[in-house]
């Protein structure tokens, strides 16, 4: 007995519209391409990713202290020398007592923060408690470690307070977690931490903290060209967080360095004066 295959042939059937069968041409052919030859797989794979990943820049810190968490960003998107936005929200409020910051590609960290802030959500309802800093970062760092190596930018710092005090940790796009308490994620951030490093104590008050935090982003800023738009500044506490300041660097720049007034302008002022 003898099976008819013609049902598994790969061509197309003919369809009679008059004598000719142009509009056919070139789909009775299976497409193909091929495979890199390459005995390292996973590093072309990797190499390739790098080669289509968008240059970008940004600030982002924070820091704990006697009163809690401060955190604080800028609000400028750059896509290598183009400047895309300059009021990009960096800060992200998972729930009321917690905060993400975003730092790598914008549509990636803005997905999973969302989708942390769901099952942050879930845990809650599900165990009649809020989840910890640590339980959280930790959520974040297995979802990233899932998709390691496909593709993701995602360099962020999970900031909040929970039954145990104050927390902070950073997670990256590879599933690494790291606690500490002064961090600083982004192009800008070696500036950042000159300013925050010298000017850290334990003992601030939420004043003095706020300020340092705004100066560590304008000093960012003023130095690195992927930096700029607006200093956002938060405060989580025991009683959730707090936006405290939302200010543009630029009006900043006047605050820390006044313009003294022109030799001829002097003049004038101390011969009215006289």
């Amino acid at each position: 007995m003898k099976l008819d295959t013609s049902g598994f042939e790969t061509s197309m059937p003919t369809i009679g519209f008059g004598s000719s069968n142009d509009m056919l041409d070139g789909f009775s052919t299976v497409p193909s391409f091929d495979l890199p030859r390459t005995t390292d797989f996973d590093g072309f794979q990797k190499e390739a990713v790098q080669m289509v990943k968008p240059a970008k820049g940004t600030t982002t810190l924070a820091f704990i202290f006697k009163e809690g968490v401060m955190v604080a960003a800028d609000s400028r998107a750059s896509m290598g020398g183009y400047i895309s936005s300059q009021s990009v929200k960096k800060i992200i409020e998972i729930n009321p007592y917690m905060l993400g910051t975003m730092a790598g590609g914008a549509a990636d960290c803005q997905f999973w923060h969302r989708n942390l802030g769901i099952k942050c959500r879930l845990h809650e309802l599900a165990n009649k408690r809020r989840i910890s800093v640590s339980g959280a970062s930790k959520l974040l760092a297995n979802m990233l470690y899932s998709y390691r190596g496909m593709g993701l930018s995602v360099g962020t710092m999970i900031a909040g307070w929970d039954e145990t005090g104050p927390g902070l940790y950073y997670v990256d796009n590879e599933g690494g977690r790291l606690k500490g308490d002064r961090l600083s994620v982004g192009s800008g951030s070696p500036y950042a931490y000159g300013v925050l490093d010298s000017g850290y104590k334990f003992d601030m008050t939420v004043e003095e903290a706020s300020e340092l935090a705004r100066r560590s982003i304008y000093h960012a800023t003023f130095r690195d060209g992927a930096s700029g738009g607006v200093a956002s500044v938060y405060h989580v506490g025991p009683n959730g967080w707090k936006k405290l300041s939302g200010d543009d660097v630029g009006e900043l720049h006047y605050h820390y360095y006044p313009v003294p007034p022109a030799i001829a302008e002097q003049v004038m002022e101390e011969a009215a004066a006289e």
